[in-house]
């Protein structure tokens, strides 16, 4: 882990920075640097030095071709002038420093904030679902010459049995917790409710070879992988997911998380002008999205990642965010056609 600083330049934790700077030309020496993301793929932290500010992301995967080869994909996107942040060549020409087992990548710091559905008007929703059109018709130009990975070839939809398995051993897990809390409560009951829905709509299960056509996504595109600068967005962020996927399951997912409301539903109003505006950048037909707009549907139906980390992996980070995913994927289910109706028309 890299070290964490104070204001004085005073290390407060053990690790190289010193070392790490010293790679690139003109860094400057450690001033301070602050832990600003942490994830399951990555470290991130805000990293000042006498020469400026940088983004310092820890790769804990330690895959340096993998992460090398994302970071050719930035940037030539950043050539085609999409929003991204490439990062910084050392003095050797790479990309990825290794230092004590560990893959880090300097990038320049991005001045700006994250914006969800509800900081959007109808207008910027358009150019949100416009810019996700152009990442992906990009992606397209930019990884020509990358061969397809066979396993993200291939996508299937979830299967009910497994997810009853799943259900149940959630459920265990959440009536035993203690001390009981409403999140506890709250969890059992979705659980029960969704076993129940999967039970009407098992039937409904995507057949296999439905998928809209796939293609290089970035795989992860939220709102906390999106900064803006005033109006408009300064850059995407965080392409460790980037591989092939149905390229409009993408955006129905995006749209899922930027224009969720807190009771779990969907701003169709500005659902719409987003699906209209991606479409136009794409090529993609309202019959595409409908596909994607059914597998994400079942996908979230049988989806329970959040009450994973809470109970299986003992972390509580995507809490706050289950009360209205869950709801909307009844939601979602009710409104069924009004959904496909926004993404389509």
């Amino acid at each position: 882990m890299p070290r964490s600083y104070d204001a004085s330049g005073a290390p407060e934790a053990p690790v190289a920075l010193d070392a790490l700077l010293r790679q690139y030309e003109g860094a400057g020496e450690p001033l301070s640097c602050e832990p600003v993301a942490q994830g399951l793929l990555n470290r991130g932290y805000h990293l000042a030095t006498t020469s400026g500010r940088y983004f310092l992301k820890h790769h804990l995967d330690g895959d340096s071709d993998a992460i090398t080869h994302q970071h050719g994909a930035i940037a030539r996107l950043a050539a085609l002038g999409l929003p991204v942040a490439p990062p910084l060549a050392d003095t050797d020409g790479r990309t990825v420093v290794v230092i004590g087992g560990g893959c880090y990548a300097l990038h320049p710091w991005v001045d700006g904030r994250h914006r969800d559905g509800a900081q959007l008007s109808c207008a910027q929703s358009r150019r949100l679902g416009a810019l996700l059109g152009l990442v992906h018709t990009c992606l397209e130009r930019v990884m020509l010459q990358s061969p397809v990975p066979e396993a993200e070839a291939r996508v299937e939809s979830a299967d009910p049995t497994d997810t009853f398995e799943l259900i149940e051993e959630l459920l265990g897990l959440a009536r035993a917790s203690r001390p009981r809390d409403t999140f506890d409560e709250l969890a059992e009951h979705r659980l029960l409710e969704r076993r129940a829905l999967l039970e009407r709509h098992a039937h409904r299960r995507p057949e296999a070879g439905a998928e809209p056509a796939t293609g290089w996504v970035h795989g992860d595109f939220h709102p906390l992988n999106l900064l803006y600068r005033g109006a408009e967005p300064a850059a995407i962020i965080d392409w460790d997911r980037l591989g092939v996927q149905p390229r409009a399951e993408e955006a129905v997912r995006a749209a899922a998380i930027f224009f969720v409301r807190s009771r779990g539903t969907l701003e169709l109003s500005k659902v719409r002008p987003y699906a209209r505006a991606y479409r136009a950048a794409t090529g993609a037909t309202p019959d595409e999205l409908a596909a994607a707009v059914h597998r994400v549907w079942w996908e979230r139906l049988n989806d329970f990642w959040m009450l994973r980390w809470r109970y299986q992996l003992r972390d509580r980070r995507a809490d706050p965010q289950f009360p209205a995913a869950a709801a909307l994927s009844v939601w979602w289910t009710r409104e069924y056609e009004a959904v496909c109706d926004a993404f389509t028309g």
